[in-house]
């Protein structure tokens, strides 16, 4: 396995998050964290989730990341009661640097279904609001730390699989290309789920980190045929430079599956889902470090945060097996 949990685990559970009266009281649950160092600290935004079932943002802030501690305040999304009709949760924050701002790219569900918004902030005490970046039902986008070919990227998962719930994934990772951040394009399919192996849906994880050998993208994946469960975990692939539409290599097994009893209990069992990811070495050409620690930060079970770490060159190993037979 690529990913070793920490001894910590899980960091971050309900009883760390401080009430936040009327809003928050006595929290059921906090999961699915985009991550970013901020100001030398390991800062994370939580997705928090009341008794009521209704979603909040807040962060926490460690010295090491592992320890955190959760500020007790909500963090507003400025603006965002100028979407038409009614916006009932936003969640899943995925936190990208470009230049001396952080966007948070997150999900908005509303009466139309799924839609991807974007906030900036340079402090994280508020977001403000950009707007909705489009009228698909999508989530799990997350933008490139820098624009390729000069234009801005993300890759998001269109919902194009409907359960018997009525509830709509995703098979598909897509590449999208914009110039203003709001006004997004399809470009070209990444990859597509496996039927019948750990990744038949799936969905990018944490935005993608460069390295001299590619961009690197942990993705989590979905078994959905194992006696009608559904089953979260972690992968990785690398995607060309110039062209993240091109997978250069994926791992045939997860890198991450739910073993322990926080991943396999809560309010979803089955679950590791990677959102967050922490990089803490890069060189002078803005390459991370094939030595450096990454931090990968998952919500467990829909429940709680977990924080599992290997270097970047174990990453790009696990994506790079090629001695394994290829799966169709």
């Amino acid at each position: 396995m690529a990913l070793t949990r920490s001894p910590e685990n899980p960091i971050i559970t309900r009883a760390d998050i401080p009430d936040v009266p009327p809003e928050i009281v006595d929290a059921t649950s906090v999961f699915n964290p985009g991550a970013v160092l901020h100001e030398g600290r390991y800062l994370l935004m939580l997705r928090v989730q009341t008794r009521g079932r209704e979603t909040f943002f807040m962060t926490a802030e460690s010295d090491d990341g592992a320890r955190f501690e959760v500020a007790p305040r909500i963090v507003p999304i400025r603006g965002i009661d100028r979407v038409d009709g009614t916006v009932y949760h936003s969640y899943d924050p995925r936190i990208t640097k470009l230049g001396d701002t952080y966007y948070v790219m997150f999900a908005m569900d509303t009466d139309l279904g799924c839609r991807l918004g974007l906030a900036r902030s340079t402090d994280f005490t508020s977001l403000e609001f950009i707007g909705m970046t489009g009228a698909d039902d999508m989530r799990n986008g997350v933008l490139f730390p820098e624009k390729i070919g000069g234009q801005y990227a993300r890759l998001d998962r269109p919902n194009r699989v409907r359960f018997e719930s009525g509830v709509t994934s995703g098979d598909e990772i897509a590449l999208s290309r914009s110039d203003d951040l709001i006004d997004w394009r399809p470009v070209a399919p990444v990859m597509r789920g496996r039927p019948y192996h750990w990744d038949e849906l799936i969905g990018p994880g944490p935005p993608p980190v460069k390295t001299r050998e590619g961009w690197l993208l942990v993705y989590h994946g979905i078994a959905t045929h194992l006696a009608g469960a559904c089953i979260y975990q972690a992968g990785v692939a690398l995607l060309a430079l110039d062209d993240p539409s091109r997978v250069l290599a994926r791992s045939r097994d997860n890198i991450l599956e739910p073993r322990e009893p926080y991943e396999m209990t809560g309010q979803v069992p089955n679950v590791v889902f990677p959102s967050g990811m922490i990089v803490e070495g890069y060189d002078e050409q803005g390459f991370a470090d094939p030595d450096s620690r990454a931090l990968v930060y998952y919500g467990a079970a829909d429940t709680s945060v977990g924080l599992a770490t290997a270097t970047v060159g174990d990453l790009l190993a696990a994506c790079s097996d090629r001695t394994a037979r290829p799966l169709p």
